[in-house]
């Protein structure tokens, strides 16, 4: 077991969020909300809001109370959370195989151009 403390895996709605938040690098939540609208019109403020007082309560956020609207960031780079997610998926749904998750990616149907990007990729790790 390692003695790193187990960081918080956020839920779809929570990820949902981060993919609006880490191009923004840090927001207010009306700024989030707007930018969420964009792909689901439905989503109200309140929501939002709730969403980002529980997403910094569990740490997957930081908080700046300095301003008089309070600015949300990211607690984690993008890359960095997926690779944490990526590893605990492997754990858990592939029992420690890379290989069976890659096997399983493959066969889910990518493209030719995806297949192309993929092959290239690893033709420059060889060398």
């Amino acid at each position: 077991m390692s003695s790193q403390p187990e960081l918080p895996k956020p839920t779809a709605a929570e990820l949902d969020l981060l993919q609006t938040l880490w191009p923004l690098g840090a927001a207010t939540a009306r700024q989030v909300h707007e930018a969420m609208q964009k792909s689901r019109p439905d989503i109200t403020y309140a929501t939002v809001l709730r969403l980002l007082q529980i997403m910094h309560t569990k740490g997957l956020l930081t908080r700046d109370e300095s301003e008089r609207s309070h600015v949300y960031a990211p607690a984690q780079a993008k890359d960095s959370l997926q690779t944490n997610l990526l590893k605990d998926l492997v754990q858990k749904a592939f029992a420690g195989s890379a290989k069976a998750l890659v096997l399983a990616a493959l066969r889910s149907g990518i493209s030719r151009k995806e297949r192309d990007e993929i092959e290239k990729l690893l033709k420059e790790d060889e060398q």
